[in-house]
């Protein structure tokens, strides 16, 4: 081999050497973005399942609460319905025995009359907070919210699974050097964002996602 041939063959080599530096910095620089792109959707990601999960308990915690409300009234309506029956048997009782006492007759009628007002205070009693009415309200009241946290668990749960892909398919791009499949994570992220930020505010229902 001529001199000029190895200058040529060495001057070849070190441009290869030179372009292929190039590409292995640019992967790495690559690498690094898709890092820290990485790392900001494993913070959104926590935060999304945090807030699903608080969503999932004030689920739990409602449904409880309007479950013993419900109870609580039914109890209610049953002790109401027996105090007005016996109330009406003491009136019964008044009006088919005569031959009793005035004072005897006059007793009865009082109880009866006392048990009357203690079965309208069960109807509705403001000041206690326990009574029929306010017993549907408040289980009523626990229904609706709970209906809205399992609206925002729902946004949160389809936001955690669209985040999840979006890390996969960005952890893929770093072991394959391929930016399309960062621009599909970014896709999925920004999806799951939306739909994490619609959990929070509630901006609009998702129809799909009721139960």
């Amino acid at each position: 081999m001529e001199a000029s041939e190895i200058g040529d063959t060495l001057t070849e080599a070190s441009e290869h050497e030179h372009e292929h530096g190039h590409g292995r910095m640019g992967d790495e620089s690559f690498r690094k973005r898709v890092g820290i792109l990485i790392g900001v959707l494993a913070v959104m990601l926590a935060i999304t399942e945090t807030a699903g999960n608080a969503a999932m308990k004030e689920t739990i915690n409602s449904n409880i609460e309007a479950s013993n409300n419900y109870a609580f009234y039914q109890a209610r309506n049953i002790r109401q319905t027996d105090t007005r029956l016996a109330a009406d048997q003491l009136d019964m009782l008044a009006m088919s025995r005569p031959d009793l006492p005035e004072a005897s007759i006059a007793a009865l009628r009082d109880k009866a009359a006392e048990y009357r007002k203690t079965a309208d205070r069960w109807e509705s009693d403001p000041k206690t907070d326990d009574g029929k009415k306010e017993l549907e309200a408040k289980a009523k009241a626990a229904e609706a919210r709970r209906g809205e946290a399992q609206e925002r668990d729902g946004n949160f749960e389809l936001a955690a699974a669209l985040l999840q892909i979006a890390v996969v398919l960005a952890s893929s791009s770093i072991l394959h050097a391929s930016r399309p499949l960062v621009w599909i994570s970014a896709a999925f992220a920004a999806f799951g964002a939306a739909i994490s930020l619609n959990g929070f505010f509630g901006f609009a229902a998702l129809p799909f996602w009721h139960s």
